[in-house]
């Protein structure tokens, strides 16, 4: 029981989470601002304004360099994360959620003349714009930045 309370006092865990969490609050306001609407479905859903995975490991390699220092291997390899979760999010998962948007439109021009196709749509919005990503990785190091006196 004592490892589920050494977790709960790990600031620099909970400061990451805290920026991921912060950002899928943020990307309800950009969905109010955008469509005037409340969406809470984008809270759960991927993709969107500002990325909450470019913000949580953002934020977790900077605790990790506040904390442990610059030039610490547990930096290089939390940054080295960082940089692959966010190529992840703007380019392989951008790239797929193209993917399918084609070919739900595949599907709709194939299977018109067959309403009784009902296959579920692909999920399109699987990824972030590399505006969403710098702007989810901005927002972790600005909450790592102001945490720092936590640490």
């Amino acid at each position: 029981m004592q490892d589920i309370g050494d977790i709960l006092q790990n600031r620099v865990l909970i400061v990451a989470l805290i920026a991921c969490l912060l950002a899928q609050f943020l990307k309800l306001v950009f969905e109010l601002i955008r469509h005037r609407k409340i969406n809470l479905r984008v809270l759960v859903e991927t993709g969107g304004m500002p990325s909450s995975h470019s913000a949580l490991v953002t934020s977790l390699a900077c605790g990790i360099g506040q904390t442990l220092g610059w030039a610490s291997p547990a930096f290089a390899v939390t940054t080295v994360f960082a940089v692959i979760v966010m190529y992840d999010a703007a380019g392989v998962r951008q790239a797929a959620g193209k993917q399918a948007k084609i070919l739900n439109q595949i599907i709709d021009e194939l299977f018109r003349e067959q309403p009784e196709f009902n296959e579920d749509r692909l999920k399109e919005l699987l990824g972030h714009t590399p505006v969403q990503v710098i702007v989810g990785s901005v927002l972790g190091l600005a909450v790592s930045c102001l945490a720092a006196p936590a640490y």
